[in-house]
């Protein structure tokens, strides 16, 4: 009986931190990100689609290579990742104001203006 209240009171306690405090906000949103990167990762080894490999992306890399330091590098890595990261990243950071933190703002805006 003793390990049943215990158990209540430990999910009550989660309930209120998740839903009425903004404690587990961000472990939740890098949960969200992971879980999205590992679905994207297994549709892509999965899928029977065949993958091309676009010239145009290779000679953007290369292009850009020399502006950025190794985590803008891994930054753009995961937006060139698949056709629906770079989709998500253009609409959410290109067609409006907002800043995606791991790129420089001018760096943002040249893969911007490439994607484009």
């Amino acid at each position: 009986m003793r390990g049943w209240i215990i158990l209540g009171a430990g999910i009550g306690l989660l309930y209120y931190l998740a839903t009425e405090t903004d404690k587990l906000d961000e472990p939740i949103a890098q949960t969200d990100a992971l879980m999205k990167r590992i679905e994207r990762k297994i549709d892509s080894m999965t899928g029977t689609r065949i993958i091309r490999v676009d010239k145009n992306i290779a000679m953007f890399k290369t292009q850009i290579a020399e502006r950025l330091t190794r985590k803008e590098l891994a930054a753009l890595d995961s937006i060139l990742e698949s056709k629906e990261s770079v989709l998500e990243f253009t609409e959410q950071y290109c067609d409006n104001s907002k800043r995606f933190t791991e790129l420089s703002k001018d760096n943002q805006q040249f893969i911007c203006d490439k994607l484009r």
